[in-house]
């Protein structure tokens, strides 16, 4: 067997009375794709701190194979403010970047011995177009002004920076905590691809699921200060947990009712014990020990009644919005409806969460007004947080804004109750705020939007920081949420079980209605490229026809292209084919245009749900149909 590029033995992490992981160890292979899971709290990024150097272990080994190089994406990047964005891509101490920096000491010193060697390095690293590459990989992620200094950019820009960083530095392992945050779905998307086909190494926090299901080969949970490891992507890793905690509690279970014997037992004996008996002691007390163990997590499923919400909700009139020459709205209409639950997507930039913010009433428009019902009560979950004081406690927190939450039926939750269903046991509800995690602060600020009991709620990113268990948690709450629901989220798991339509931003003002979740809207979006590829294969093959048919060919044609051109005219269409050739054409006008129909009634949002199922169905079978005869005909067309 291989060497691991990384070998973990029985490592021990605590914070104080806090112990995180205990005696713990894994490895991992060269080019395997590695998942960390865990809750909030549970060492995620301080496992990641550690593997990278940036934090100390209480006991245990770490150990890299030889010459393995890695790179470190932090959730929270810094950078030397006073750099460009170019600059901070070359202050990386990746190697390629030491190759640069020496190269440039060696030109500079005029020794030919030594600059014979960097040149054979610079070859080997393809070090001499890095900035170009440098250049592609941050356009990539929509950083287009290099020169920028990194002190004007945004947090969710630096972390894109950072991330260029890492993706050009030629690692062999790759170490990245919540990558996908600050990403349009874009982005994700093309992040995905490149990991999954990268020969890396991985090992990576992130709460976005399909990101896991597409790129790990294996996953890692920390969970009751163990970490456990799992063969296969997030799918496999959901069914063995489940096996696994099912095993775990049934051990429980058993060693609870051996425990009551056992109970009997110690109390049917007298104070002076023989050996046997000590003996027996002490195993009732490994016993209890055993029974004390967690069980598997309680349900989380419940849903709070709402406040009354009428049939008038919003709508928006003539909406247009603008800053400076990048358009937001322009005479944008929409009447929303009761107990809508809507996504909203598109790139950074494209004015997702100004929309939300003239909702809202935080930003006002150029032009137009949204009219809002009279019973509507926004709870608002901004990406930007709120700033906690510090000093309080957790369960104070939330009792300050309210004591109680109605579930509807006569059913209340405390405060305290509503918390432990997010996830803060009543040990940690008595913290105080300062102790928090990062995501567990995130959990907090969700949890001080919900129990205001809002009968519309409106989410911008809620998912960036939340361990995957929080995010189930509020999957389940929102699946019964009654109420109207708007959420600006890349994380296309989440999107696709809590909305039921989206509001596409295209840019420059462009915002489609899309009715269906996300998935079924990259379904539609993929069909629609491949149609507009055929179409533009098929006008690129008449004009071609059209410059063959009038002499118009051009002069930079070699003679091998000539010759080619020769030989498909010698093989003239024989009368049946010229036959077929011609039926295609107009048989491929007549798909495009039922095509054409289809499309409309789909991103009408009047269809019922089967009928929508349906035609969602004939639009595939249509689309795949098109492309067979188009690529048919094209064929046909090189020799009519």
């Amino acid at each position: 067997m291989a060497t691991p590029i990384l070998q973990i033995d029985t490592l021990t992490k605590s914070f104080g009375d806090l112990l995180l992981f205990q005696e713990s160890s894994f490895g991992i292979a060269e080019g395997e794709k590695v998942g960390l899971i865990a809750r909030n709290g549970a060492g995620k990024t301080t496992l990641l701190n550690i593997l990278s150097g940036k934090e100390p272990y209480d006991d245990g080994r770490v150990v890299f194979r030889n010459n393995t190089r890695v790179a470190y994406l932090e959730q929270s990047p810094l950078f030397d403010p006073d750099l460009t964005v170019l600059e901070a891509c070359f202050s990386s101490d990746s190697e390629v970047v030491k190759l640069i920096a020496r190269y440039e000491e060696v030109i500079a010193s005029g020794d030919q011995s030594k600059l014979d060697e960097v040149l054979v390095q610079m070859d080997l690293h393809n070090a001499w177009d890095y900035e170009q590459r440098v250049k592609q990989v941050l356009t990539r992620l929509n950083i287009t002004d290099f020169q920028q200094k990194m002190g004007e950019l945004s947090g969710g820009q630096a972390k894109r920076v950072a991330l260029a960083n890492v993706l050009i530095s030629e690692p062999n392992l790759l170490i990245m905590d919540e990558p996908t945050n600050h990403l349009d779905l874009e982005m994700v998307e093309w992040l995905e691809g490149q990991l999954a086909r990268s020969p890396v190494a991985l090992l990576m926090v992130t709460h976005d699921r399909y990101f896991l299901d597409r790129v790990c080969t294996r996953i890692l949970e920390i969970d009751d200060q163990q970490i456990y490891g799992y063969k296969g992507n997030y799918s496999y890793y959901l069914e063995k947990r489940e096996e696994r905690v099912t095993t775990q509690q049934a051990e429980v279970d058993r060693a609870k009712n051996l425990m009551r014997k056992e109970l009997e037992w110690m109390r049917r004996q007298p104070q002076a014990r023989g050996t046997k008996s000590k003996s027996r002691v002490d195993a009732f007390y490994t016993l209890e020990e055993k029974a004390r163990e967690k069980t598997a997590e309680q349900s989380v499923r419940f849903a709070a009644k709402g406040a009354y919400i009428g049939k008038k909700i919003f709508g928006a009139k003539n909406v247009s919005k603008r800053y400076d020459d990048i358009r937001i709205t322009d005479s944008f209409n929409y009447t929303f409806t009761r107990y809508e639950k809507m996504g909203i997507v598109g790139n950074n930039g494209t004015g997702k969460s100004t929309f939300v913010k003239m909702l809202l009433g935080e930003v006002e428009p150029d032009s137009g007004y949204f009219e809002i019902g009279e019973t509507v009560n926004f709870g608002y979950y901004s990406q930007d947080g709120i700033a906690f004081n510090e000093q309080i406690k957790v369960l104070d927190a939330v009792q300050n804004i309210a004591e109680v939450i109605d579930l509807g039926d006569g059913h209340r939750l405390t405060a305290s109750q509503f918390l432990q269903h997010f996830l803060f046991p009543p040990e940690k509800q008595h913290d105080y705020v300062y102790k928090l995690s990062g995501g567990e602060k995130r959990r907090l600020y969700l949890c001080t939007v919900l129990i205001k009991n809002p009968n519309f709620l409106v989410l911008d990113e809620p998912t960036n920081d939340l361990d995957i268990l929080t995010l189930n948690v509020l999957e389940e709450y929102l699946a019964g949420f009654k109420g109207c629901l708007i959420v600006i989220s890349h994380d296309r798991y989440f999107m696709d079980k809590v909305v039921d339509h989206l509001l596409v931003f295209h840019g420059d003002a462009k915002i489609q209605n899309f009715p269906g979740n996300y998935s079924l809207y990259r379904a539609w979006k993929a069909e629609e490229e491949k149609r507009e590829l055929a179409e533009a294969k098929i006008a690129e093959a008449k004009a071609t026809r059209v410059g063959r048919d009038t002499g118009e060919v051009s002069k930079t044609d070699d003679s091998a292209s000539r010759g080619r051109r020769k030989k498909e005219e010698e093989k003239k269409l024989t009368f049946k084919e010229r036959q077929e050739y011609e039926s295609l054409e107009v048989e491929i006008e007549q798909m495009e245009a039922e095509k054409e129909a289809i499309s409309e009634q789909l991103s009408s949002g009047t269809l019922p749900t089967e009928e929508l199922m349906s035609q969602s169905e004939r639009l595939s079978a249509l689309m795949e149909q098109i492309d067979e005869k188009t690529m048919r005909w094209l064929e046909l067309s090189e020799r009519a």
